[in-house]
């Protein structure tokens, strides 16, 4: 049996199909019992919890093979005093329901504690989560390619991809069906202490490239235009992010930028098999639906 927090999103929900498409047993954690029949009709149990509730999360814990935990993304208040709270209370559960194998999901560059702003969150929860279990597993996958569904609109408007990143500069990016299937994978592994692993797409993109693949997708130019740091935080604003999370958000493209959320030195690296092109014409066929 394999536990799955987060089903109902990215990463969670490609992480739990590709176990329950190899027959493996899974049990999803969901918040709400109107989300779990989605899960039981493919065949899976369905735990209707919260990681803030100690026992129910230990109990859907217990007895599994292995589990694959994440901090949800921040939407408001302090991400970093969230990410405390979430990694001490993953770990209690691990560790009360003596769970044997953990996958979490992490970042590149998150071996760092700070400088690389929303990303440190991630720093906070492998320290929590490390030498809990005989397994852990940290994996670090690179930058997200359906992030960029955030201005899939001004793309499609306009022609124009606004990007907060140099659109000539190559970075770490990967499919979120990429980091779900390599989860799944990194769950079925018997390997004893604590690692981390790095995900990176078939090569590294640059906001130019992924202005390319939209336009292959669309079948019409489209033009990547660098928003200066100057201006990010009054387009993070107008979008109603949070201050505390625009401000842990603009601390992550400032880590981009300079080079500092990269590869750990020595860690794993392994490669996903989704291209760009096919990562973007798959994100905008959910959006349109």
């Amino acid at each position: 049996m394999y536990v799955v927090i987060g089903a109902n999103g990215r990463v969670g929900g490609h992480t739990a199909r590709a176990l329950i498409d190899i027959g493996a047993e899974v049990r999803v954690l969901v918040r709400r019992e109107e989300q779990a029949e989605q899960w039981r009709v493919r065949g899976a149990e369905a735990a209707v919890t919260t990681i803030e509730d100690h026992g129910g999360l230990v109990a859907a814990l217990r007895g599994a093979t292995g589990a694959f935990l994440l901090s949800p993304p921040p939407v408001s208040g302090d991400p970093y005093r969230r990410a405390e709270e979430i990694g001490s209370a993953l770990a209690a559960a691990v560790q009360a329901a003596a769970l044997p194998r953990v996958v979490a999901l992490s970042s590149i560059g998150a071996q760092h504690g700070s400088g690389t702003g929303v990303i440190a969150t991630l720093n906070t929860l492998e320290r929590h989560l490390a030498a809990t279990a005989p397994s852990v597993t940290f994996l670090r996958p690179g930058y997200f390619v359906e992030t960029w569904s955030e201005v899939a609109e001004a793309v499609v408007k306009d022609g124009a991809l606004p990007s907060f990143l140099d659109p000539s500069q190559r970075i770490p990016m990967v499919s979120a069906a990429d980091v779900g299937r390599m989860a799944a994978r990194l769950l079925l592994e018997d390997v004893a202490g604590t690692r981390a692993v790095e995900l990176r797409g078939p090569e590294d993109w640059s906001a130019g490239d992924v202005a390319d693949a939209f336009a292959r997708v669309l079948s019409r130019p489209v033009q990547p235009v660098f928003v200066p740091a100057a201006d990010r935080p009054a387009v993070l604003q107008a979008s109603g992010v949070p201050t505390e999370v625009a401000d842990a958000l603009l601390g992550m493209y400032d880590g981009l930028g300079s080079g500092r959320v990269e590869r750990e030195q020595g860690v794993e690296q392994r490669r996903g098999e989704v291209g760009l092109v096919d990562a973007i014409r798959t994100m905008m066929t959910v959006q349109a639906h």
